[in-house]
This record gives structure tokens, sequence and C-alpha cells, in this order.
């Protein structure tokens, strides 16, 4: 069921080293974004996949992991992405790329808890020395950067009484907070 595949799709920030994805893996997922909505047809989307040690340490330090977390630097060394798709939009095709972005996400995503890994969506990215780093053409604006690798971490909802901050407890479990139904439906 969909609510179920939903509610495995947390975002994981810290990962297995294996089983890891492969190419075809990232292939895989990023057709599921391929076949999804996107905002006048246009499809202005593109997609950098990274598999490899090197390339996904190059990536790791223009990243930023959890805001909240004030006191973690991101996931050391042994439990890193073992994967990256960066979700890139084509100005040639369309100045702007209105929530595609987010949808290609999810469904990616949802893809890679389907098969048994996760992955975070990071927004938080030094965009420009990324760009520059791996030599990207100007025509891509570098959009979001989707961490994924199988999941080394617990992360549990719970209800949220007044802080939607998450947090993760002394035995290294994530907390995430979520509003209840009814405070969210405004009619």
């Amino acid at each position: 069921m969909i609510r179920d595949l939903i509610l495995k799709n947390r975002s994981y920030r810290r990962f297995h080293q294996s089983p890891a994805l492969d190419l075809e893996g990232l292939k895989h997922l990023v057709d599921l974004a391929r076949l999804s909505p996107s905002a006048g047809n246009r499809q202005p989307l593109k997609y950098y996949l990274s598999v490899d040690k090197q390339t996904n340490a190059l990536i790791y330090p223009y990243l930023a992991w959890a805001g909240y977390l004030t006191d973690w630097a991101g996931p050391a060394e042994g439990e890193r992405p073992t994967a990256y798709i960066i979700i890139l939009g084509d100005k040639d095709i369309s100045p702007s790329v209105d929530c595609d972005h987010g949808i290609a996400a999810q469904s990616i995503l949802l893809g890679a808890t389907e098969r048994g890994f996760g992955g975070c969506i990071i927004g938080s990215i030094q965009r420009a020395e990324l760009h520059k780093a791996l030599g990207l053409a100007d025509r891509y604006a570098i959009l979001l950067v989707l961490a994924l690798g199988k999941p080394k971490e617990t992360v549990v909802l719970e209800t949220a009484k007044s802080d939607i901050k998450y947090w993760r407890d002394s035995q290294g479990t994530h907390h995430v907070p979520k509003r209840r139904l009814d405070e969210i439906i405004t009619q």
C-alpha cells in the first residue's frame, strides 16, 4: 500500500556501506522521475548520477545535513551515502521548474524505499561550488541533491506537541514530530 511505503520513506542521514546502489539502480529510480508529472509537460529536469566513491567524496562536503542537529556535522566516514542523484534544472528548456523537482525527488525516494534503500532530500547545498567541482555546463542549475543508500538509523514519527524540530535520543534514534491531521486541515 502507498501509505506503508510513505511511512517507510523517511529522511535517512546515516547509511550502511553495503549493499550499495549501482548505476543501473539509479537509472531505474530516475526513470520513475521521468514518468512523473511535469508542469506544462516541459520536462526541464536532468540528473547527475554518482555511485563512484571518489565522486561521492567530491559531492559530500558541499552539503549540509541536518539543520536542527546543530552539534552534528553529518554522517561520519563509513556511514555516508553510497550514491547521489543531483536534480538539475535545464535552463535551455525552461527558466523555471515549478514544483517538478519535488515531485521527481519523492518519486525517486519512494522507488528507493520500495527496493529496500532510503535517502534524504538535501536542499542546503553550496550550489556554485558544487557546480564548479562537478564541471557542470552553465545551462544546468542544481536544484536538489538526493543522498541514497541502505539506511543505518531508525527514524520514528511521533505526534508534535508544540515543537516540530526533529532530534536524536541517546541511542541514536531519530525522532520526527508531525502535526496532527486536524491541525493541518483548515475547513
